[in-house]
C-alpha cells in the first residue's frame, strides 16, 4: 500500500522542486538544499518530504532553524527542532539565534533578521537552494495583506515559488493548502510546534488568519483561498510583463548626460512611469522594503502634477525634485 495520499501530495511537491534544482545546477557535484524550518507544521513536512526524496536523487539535504529569541525558551526549542530534523536524516543541520529589531513592526523585523540568517547559513554551506513551507494559505493571506496596504499589482502578486538571490528560496507548497500539510504529518506521526504568536491577535496575519479569512469565506463561501491564490498568480504575470516594459522604457526616457527628462516620462503609461520611478530611487539608494506606494506617488505628482513644489523626501535619505525639466533624484 502506497503513503497516505497528503503525504504523497507534498512528497510530489518537494520531488517537482529538486529536479528542477538538479537541472539548474548540473556541476557534477551534488548540490545542497537546505529546509528553513521552525518546528511547525509545514515546515515539519517539508523537512521530512526533503529528507526522504532526497535520499533517491543525486541531492544532499540539510536543515536550518532560526532562534528569534522573542519568547521564553526558544532556544531549546531551536535546538530540539535541529534534533528532529537530524533524526529525519538531514545533514548539515544547524539552529541559529538572531536578534530582531524593531524596524518596520515586529513581524517585518522577524522576518528580514529570520531572511538574513537564512541568507548567511546558504552562503556558508555552499547551499544551491533553500525550501519554505509557504501554503496556499499563507499565498491568500499575504494577497489580503497587500490588498489592505493598496500597494499595487505587485503586492497583489504575493509570494514567488522562487524568489532570492539566483533563485535561492523554493516554495514547494504554494499549491498545497495548510490542511493537507498537516494531515501528512499526522500520518506521518511526526512531532510538531505550534507557535502562539500565529494564534496571537496582537499580530496582523494572525488576526487575518483566524477572523479575516473565515468571515470571508462565510460570506462568500468556500473557495476564497483558491481564489485568491489564483490571483496572486495573474497578478505576478501581469507585474513582470509591465516590469519588463518599465525596464526597456527607462532607456528612452533619459537624455544624453543620463538624466530623467520630464517630459518624456509623462508620455508613458501611469503604470509604467511608475516603475520607472521606482527603479531609479531604488537605485539611488532608497530601500526596497521601505518605499511605500505613497512614495512613488509623491514623485509621480512632480511629473503630472507639476505646481513649482519642493523636494520629495524619501527612505534612505534620498531626494527627488524637478529641475529644469529634468527629475533629479539622489541621496542627501
Amino acid at each position: 500500500m502506497g503513503p497516505h495520499p497528503a503525504v504523497a501530495a507534498i512528497r510530489l511537491a518537494v520531488r517537482r522542486v529538486l529536479h528542477d534544482v538538479l537541472t539548474e545546477h548540473d556541476t557534477g557535484d551534488e548540490p545542497l538544499v537546505l529546509v528553513a524550518c521552525s518546528g511547525g507544521a509545514d515546515s515539519m513536512a517539508l523537512a521530512s518530504a526533503l529528507a526522504f526524496e532526497a535520499r533517491k536523487l543525486p541531492v544532499r539535504a540539510g536543515g536550518i532553524t532560526v532562534d528569534h529569541g522573542l519568547q521564553h525558551g526558544s532556544d531549546t526549542r531551536a535546538d530540539d527542532v535541529a534534533g528532529r530534523m537530524t533524526a529525519l536524516g538531514l545533514t548539515p543541520v544547524e539552529a541559529v539565534a538572531v536578534t530582531v529589531g524593531r524596524e518596520g513592526g515586529p513581524e517585518a523585523a522577524a522576518r528580514d533578521a529570520r531572511y538574513a540568517a537564512l541568507d548567511a547559513a546558504a552562503e556558508r554551506h555552499g547551499a544551491a537552494a533553500v525550501l519554505l513551507g509557504h501554503t496556499r494559505d499563507d499565498q491568500a493571506e499575504t494577497v489580503l495583506l497587500g490588498l489592505a496596504r493598496g500597494s499595487g499589482i505587485r503586492s497583489l502578486s504575493g509570494m514567488a515559488a522562487v524568489s532570492g538571490a539566483a533563485g535561492r528560496y523554493r516554495r514547494p507548497f504554494l499549491q498545497l493548502d495548510r490542511q493537507t500539510v498537516r494531515k501528512a504529518c499526522v500520518a506521518q506521526e511526526l512531532a510538531v510546534w505550534d507557535d502562539p504568536h500565529n494564534s496571537d491577535p496582537a499580530y496582523t496575519r494572525s488576526r487575518l488568519r483566524h477572523e479575516g479569512l473565515p468571515a470571508l469565506e462565510k460570506a462568500l463561501g468556500k473557495g476564497v483561498v483558491e481564489a485568491l491564490a489564483r490571483t496572486a498568480q495573474l497578478s505576478r504575470d501581469d507585474a513582470d510583463a509591465l516590469d519588463t516594459w518599465a525596464a526597456d522604457a527607462e532607456t528612452s526616457v533619459r537624455d544624453e548626460a543620463g538624466a530623467l527628462e520630464c517630459a518624456k516620462l509623462f508620455g508613458l503609461p501611469p503604470a509604467v512611469r511608475r516603475r520607472v520611478l521606482r527603479r531609479a530611487v531604488i537605485a539611488e539608494g532608497a530601500p526596497a522594503g521601505s518605499l511605500f506606494a505613497r512614495h512613488i506617488e509623491e514623485v509621480d505628482r512632480l511629473i503630472t502634477g507639476w505646481r513649482g513644489q519642493g523636494a520629495i523626501n524619501l527612505p534612505g535619505r534620498v531626494e527627488a525634485r524637478r529641475q529644469g525639466g529634468r527629475l533629479v533624484i539622489r541621496q542627501g
